[in-house]
């Protein structure tokens, strides 16, 4: 998706993240489809070993969660808008392997049944998004939650800065993406991508640790199954 903006006197396009059809060239969308496909095999087969089985309904209820999530825009100045999305919150409750699964059915169903993003594109949108964002925020929120006094004490700022950065990444990647496909120079990518998500990763932090922070009050205990192991046979 574009909207357009004056840019000093120009009308410049500002892309979002869920990059439609014709934006990615057909091999750095080729790319990302094996990139994606390799991550989710890895990411199945390593959440049915490690993901405890009580787990597994709150795969579903994240899924609908942040779908719904999702339909809901908070704009920003400039005239456009900015949504949940979701992989940090995912990967802190699920762990990362699930949590990408999660990330890209929502994907996934936004581009198949609401053309949001296009499907030539699906790959490198699901890269982005479910994996570079769910897996990149987790590890900055364990390593976060580590260096400044654990989890318990430390979960809601570090899910902000964790969250607030899986967004910037998420970005970044498009812009060399388009930039790479010759859909427009690196720096007016990273203009467009960067200036705008700066202020969306606001959003996207909030969002999570409003989440969290419900969770926590209301079912504390959904916080301990990331970590549960599957009993043995």
């Amino acid at each position: 998706m574009t909207v357009w903006t004056g840019l000093g006197g120009h009308m410049a396009p500002i892309f979002l993240l869920h990059a439609p059809d014709g934006f990615f060239s057909t091999p750095v969308a080729g790319v990302f489809w094996i990139l994606t496909v390799a991550a989710l095999g890895i990411s199945l087969r390593k959440a049915g070993e490690q993901l405890d089985e009580r787990a597994v309904p709150l795969m579903g209820v994240m899924a609908a969660f942040i779908f719904a999530a999702q339909m809901f825009n908070f704009q920003i100045p400039g005239g456009t808008s900015g949504h949940l999305l979701g992989g940090v919150l995912a990967a802190v409750l699920l762990g990362p392997y699930a949590g990408t699964i999660v990330m890209a059915c929502v994907i996934s169903v936004q581009a198949l049944v609401f053309q949001d993003g296009g499907l030539v594109a699906l790959g490198a949108n699901i890269f982005n998004m479910g994996i570079v964002g769910t897996f990149g925020g987790y590890y900055v929120y364990r390593s976060l939650t580590a260096a400044l006094g654990g989890e318990r004490r430390m979960r809601l700022p570090a899910a902000a800065a964790a969250a607030w950065l899986s967004v910037m990444a998420a970005a970044i990647l498009t812009a060399f993406e388009l930039a790479a496909s010759g859909t427009t120079s690196l720096a007016a990518a990273l203009v467009a991508m960067v200036g705008w998500h700066v202020v969306i990763g606001v959003g996207e932090a909030l969002i999570t640790v409003g989440a969290l922070s419900f969770i926590a009050a209301s079912r504390s205990d959904l916080l301990q199954l990331r970590d549960a192991r599957p009993a043995s046979a």
